[in-house]
């Protein structure tokens, strides 16, 4: 669980109530839902129409990492690194292959799958690059979805404000109906500038960081995996396993 999270939002959202009641105001003159169904609907449809079905599905699924992001396994990828480099050193590359099996990561499956069937590093090393931007330009592209909505919802909002106006000004005769729409068109304004800053973009950052420490993972275990086919496996495999420590804390 990232409390972090948590304890942004709820202050985020403290902030605006607090500040709103110092002002004199009322909580419940924010609750629009009006101004919310403009804002959230027409942002959300938005962002679909921009979006492929399965990108859309896989940036949904992604918002869960804000709560409760991925485990961290680049301790125990430090721990793999060891094995792999005693067991090449005492057995030879084709003992890896138990640890092929072993392994529930698929990116981790292929590189020793590769070292096991003897294909050239560089070769090797080319092959999972090539998976490493396949993953990040799909996990990215997830994350763009958030950053899209952080960019459509003040818009929205502003169309909301003027839809509100609208609605103000066709009743400019009926003073009784005057108070709603001003509400709506203002209300709008802040429910579409209000996502965008205290929700949509700081998830968008978070899953963007968490998908840097993703592919950083994977390009150290691609170096790895290259340093075994090449035989090196000397003070740099020492490196790298301190790197990914290093970065643990």
């Amino acid at each position: 669980m990232d409390w972090s999270s948590i304890i942004g939002l709820v202050l985020a959202l403290a902030g605006l109530l607090v500040g709103q009641s110092l002002e004199g105001g009322k909580a419940a003159s924010l609750i629009q839902p009006a101004a919310f169904a403009i804002v959230v609907v027409g942002t959300f449809g938005a962002v679909m129409l921009q979006t492929r079905p399965a990108t859309l599905r896989r940036g949904v699924r992604m918002l869960a990492w804000v709560i409760r992001p991925p485990e961290d396994t680049r301790g125990a990828l430090a721990r793999d690194i060891a094995a792999w480099n005693q067991t090449v050193r005492r057995e030879g590359p084709l003992a890896l292959e138990r640890h092929m099996l072993g392994t529930k990561d698929y990116f981790t499956a292929k590189g020793l799958r590769m070292i096991v069937d003897g294909i050239q590093p560089d070769k090797m090393r080319q092959l999972l690059d090539t998976e490493i931007t396949a993953f990040e330009m799909a996990e990215r592209q997830a994350v763009r979805m958030w950053e899209s909505a952080a960019g459509y919802s003040p818009t929205i909002g502003i169309l909301g404000a003027v839809l509100g106006l609208i609605h103000v000004m066709e009743n400019l005769t009926e003073p009784s109906k005057l108070g709603s729409g001003i509400a709506v068109a203002f209300v709008s304004t802040i429910y579409g500038v209000g996502l965008a800053n205290l929700l949509f973009y700081p998830i968008a950052n978070k899953l963007k960081n968490i998908v840097i420490q993703q592919v950083h993972q994977m390009e150290i275990a691609a170096a790895v995996f290259n340093d075994i086919a090449m035989g090196d496996l000397s003070r740099v495999m020492d490196e790298r396993i301190a790197t990914l420590l290093r970065e643990q804390h």
